[in-house]
């Protein structure tokens, strides 16, 4: 298939990928998804499922699946009103299908999240979302800016990535105690390292917001700062979990015949919307990458 014919092809599937992530409440079925990606609804499934490598019905179920075990580990909502939000029909639905992809009831995964089940579930998602379509960077997409300095609100995460959610959990539970939603103070994560390159035991992360105090507390957060300093940035559109296409970019491809050199701070990430606030495809990461 020419280059062109591709990219056009893989932008009307993007299209059905979008419309789900925008619409989980909707009706997603073959047909509708077909009619979104204007593809015949005969033949639209095994066009999906040949190139993601999973059945449409499936990602769709997936999908809800992921925005409900976002809302019920992170936010308070009722487990009706994430149902329904999700695009389950109501709570008996809702139940089976949770527990028999995540291996928790609902209520269950609220309480104790566990994680290692829940990413086995979610990753052919993951796989789906990320196949076909990463985003081809170029130079045009890296901006040079200077940073302010920015006090901070941190709680760092040392030890298995897979485990991060608890981290984020005690997290939110601090901020929301303190009176600093989102809305109001801006969220960073410190990425001291790459996961896929140290044992799970010596990852490092930091959970933050921008805060000009941190009072003395029990969960473990403390004040830091984010120095200012020149940063390359690139804006991310779409799910933010994996950071792996900018992060290669900026070090591989960008760096190198930039002629800049790298200021000791970690990159770190500015998440302006993120999921389950917004829908996945509308999340917004900026990923900073520290510069002399």
């Amino acid at each position: 298939m020419p280059t062109d014919a591709r990219q056009t092809y893989l932008a009307r599937m993007a299209r059905a990928l979008d419309h789900v992530d925008a619409q989980l409440d909707a009706d997603l079925s073959v047909e509708a998804l077909a009619g979104v990606a204007a593809f015949s609804p005969f033949h639209f499934h095994r066009q999906f499922a040949a190139l993601f490598g999973i059945s449409v019905h499936r990602y769709v179920q997936l999908a809800r699946l992921q925005r409900a075990s976002f809302a019920l580990a992170y936010r308070k909502d009722a487990v009706l009103d994430i149902a329904l939000d999700s695009g389950f029909g109501g709570p008996e639905a809702f139940a089976r299908a949770f527990r028999q992809r995540i291996g928790q009831s609902p209520s269950q995964f609220r309480h104790g999240p566990d994680w290692a089940p829940w990413t086995a579930a979610l990753a052919p998602l993951e796989q789906a979302r990320s196949q076909h379509m990463i985003p081809n960077y170029t130079d045009a997409d890296v901006t040079i800016l200077d940073f302010p300095t920015t006090p901070i609100a941190l709680l760092a995460h040392r030890g298995d990535p897979m485990t991060v959610g608890d981290t984020i959990r005690r997290f939110i539970d601090w901020r929301r105690a303190n009176g600093l939603p989102p809305a109001k103070s801006a969220t960073f994560n410190l990425l001291h390292n790459d996961p896929d390159g140290v044992p799970p035991e010596e990852h490092r992360i930091d959970i933050a917001c921008a805060t000009a105090s941190v009072a003395p507390n029990d969960i473990g957060v403390v004040a830091g700062e984010i120095p200012a300093g020149r940063c390359a940035m690139v804006r991310m559109t779409g799910p933010g979990d994996d950071l792996r296409g900018p992060a290669h970019f900026l070090y591989a491809d960008w760096l190198p015949r930039s002629g800049e050199e790298l200021r000791d701070f970690p990159m770190f990430v500015r998440r302006v919307k993120f999921f389950p606030d917004v829908p996945a495809n509308e999340a917004v990461t900026e990923i900073y990458l520290p510069l002399s």
